[in-house]
């Protein structure tokens, strides 16, 4: 973390990487943001997989193993886990040990039948995880939060992911679909400003890990639809000139000055059933909403 956030804010667009967000409180005020009356994707996504329950379940066919990539509340997965067929094991990765460890506590409450494998991890690095045989195994990576990867990290992803699976395995996921500019940007500026309290909470996170010296109430929350890149960013601004200093390195901002800290991309169902054929998968089926405000899409892994 120290290497990362050092290099991100050493370069000319100071960056640091979104899954920084996600200590404890950040994973609780992501739970909050779901729950917004202006941001759709949470709740457009948990209809698509309660209606089409058993269509997925179906298509899957039986697993032995779910994995599941940024489990947070793991308030999604519970249609999964009571539609899989012959399923034996769910495994939830995420970055923030507390969060995890809590809602793994209470998943296991309400599927005693099930043996969880929690793991407290990075998904977007190389994995190795606790998983003994052959059996398929299916990726679940809700929430369309692939699209915090530019188009060619998300590519590399895919190949990451596929060195998980055999030939047969599947990949479940939520993809975020381009639409009108005004839904896109509500969704990101919440009127209770909750997002803006996640964004700002990466700032409190590296204070805390770090030891910086993050003033908190001197930057403030920008999020906005880039329609050429296709993809909603957020950024921190800062108010005024200052000098932030993290493990004896002083990092300069000129007021008005951003830390972009979020890309959103956002994918029609052609673009990303492209990405996922040359990256090693076949699109087998998409499950959308009425409105196509959001798809979900089941991969199959056909190269060794």
């Amino acid at each position: 973390m120290l290497q990362e956030v050092l290099h991100g804010l050493a370069q000319p667009q100071k960056v640091l990487q979104a899954k920084y967000f996600y200590d404890q409180t950040g994973s609780e005020l992501f739970e909050r943001i779901t729950q917004q009356p202006e941001y759709y994707l949470t709740r457009t996504e948990i209809d698509i997989l309660s209606e089409h329950q058993t269509a997925i379940a179906d298509c899957i066919g039986p697993v032995h193993t779910l994995i599941e990539y940024g489990s947070g509340s793991s308030r999604k997965i519970k249609s999964l886990l009571s539609s899989l067929h012959q399923l034996e094991q769910y495994m939830p990765i995420d970055i923030s040990k507390d969060f995890l460890i809590q809602s793994a506590h209470q998943l296991s409450q309400d599927y005693p039948g099930l043996r969880i494998k929690a793991v407290c991890g990075d998904y977007s690095a190389p994995l190795h995880l606790p998983i003994e045989d052959k059996q398929k195994k299916v990726i679940f990576f809700p929430g369309s939060t692939i699209g915090n990867f530019n188009p060619q990290e998300a590519a590399d992803f895919l190949q990451q992911s596929s060195q998980l699976l055999e030939k047969g395995d599947g990949f479940l996921i939520g993809i975020d679909t381009k639409k009108e500019t005004n839904l896109l940007h509500a969704a990101y500026n919440d009127r209770a400003g909750v997002t803006a309290q996640f964004n700002l909470n990466i700032l409190r996170h590296i204070n805390e890990t770090l030891g910086g010296t993050f003033d908190v109430d001197l930057f403030e929350h920008i999020a906005f639809y880039n329609e050429q890149q296709g993809r909603v960013e957020m950024h921190l601004k800062s108010r005024i000139d200052q000098i932030v200093t993290i493990v004896d390195q002083r990092f300069p901002f000129k007021e008005g000055e951003t830390i972009h800290t979020e890309n959103s991309y956002k994918y029609s169902q052609e673009e990303f059933q492209w990405l996922a054929k040359q990256n090693g998968f076949t699109p087998i089926r998409c499950f959308t909403d009425a409105k196509h405000h959001f798809s979900v899409h089941y991969l199959e892994k056909t190269r060794i």
